[in-house]
């Protein structure tokens, strides 16, 4: 493994691969991502949830891939990701980009980058069974016949960051009637402590993570066994 930051190692193999958007965060910091807690308070977070539970416009989330002839193509595969996904609403969509504008230069000094453009707001829905098996949110995994990565392909360039917010907490055992859920850990399948375990975050609503879109932070989300998960997911371009 390969230290990356004051606490994290990682999969040494990537140093061998063609990574376009090989972006690392200061090796001096102890984390390589960042977590902002309270970016959301628990009572917006709750009526968020709320509303999207009484929401009527969901659609399956598709998966971007890459064809041969090299067009990306986005479509719908449960065996890879099944999870709902919602439109936000002005007023949420207004106030997140207020409360986003007050964290931008601590995440733009956390990261040395300069954000640019984002994606519109993805509001991403986890229920009972639900997941999203290991990827990187801008390239595409290479393998080989025995299911070995061996490099990577960029689909989406322009994500340089990835930000995803919590409106639902993790907890160890979902009581029946709470907005809270089992399962759905954020595990971070490259990166690892120094006594190799993987890295596993179970955030807490109103909490926002951001990391680098490359495959060095490639994860999944494991299976939700009980409750209900919701996030907030956006990509950003920026200059590094």
């Amino acid at each position: 493994m390969i230290q990356i930051s004051n606490l994290i190692y990682c999969d040494e193999r990537f140093e061998k691969m063609e990574i376009r958007n090989r972006i690392l965060p200061n090796p001096y910091r102890d984390f390589p991502f960042l977590i902002l807690k309270g970016f959301f308070s628990a009572e917006l977070c709750a009526t968020l949830v709320a509303f999207i539970k009484t929401n009527q416009d969901a659609q399956q989330a598709k998966v971007k891939q890459k064809s041969i002839d090299g067009i990306i193509q986005s479509k719908v595969e449960t065996h890879y990701r099944k999870t709902n996904i919602y439109t936000l609403d002005n007023f949420y969509k207004t106030y997140y980009k207020e409360r986003f504008l007050t964290f931008k230069t601590e995440i733009e000094t956390f990261f040395s980058a300069v954000l640019t453009r984002s994606t519109d707001i993805q509001v991403l829905e986890y229920q009972e069974g639900d997941f999203y098996v290991r990827h990187a949110d801008d390239s595409s995994a290479l393998v080989d016949e025995t299911g070995e990565i061996v490099g990577f392909r960029c689909v989406a360039p322009k994500r340089k960051f990835t930000t995803v917010l919590f409106a639902t907490s993790h907890c160890d055992v979902a009581q029946e009637n709470d907005v809270v859920f089992e399962g759905g850990e954020l595990l971070f399948n490259s990166l690892f402590d120094h006594e190799g375990k993987m890295i596993t975050l179970t955030p807490q609503a109103g909490d926002m993570i951001i990391f680098p879109s490359n495959p060095y932070f490639s994860h999944q989300v494991a299976t939700v066994t009980k409750g209900y998960r919701l996030t907030l997911v956006q990509w950003h371009d920026a200059i590094v």
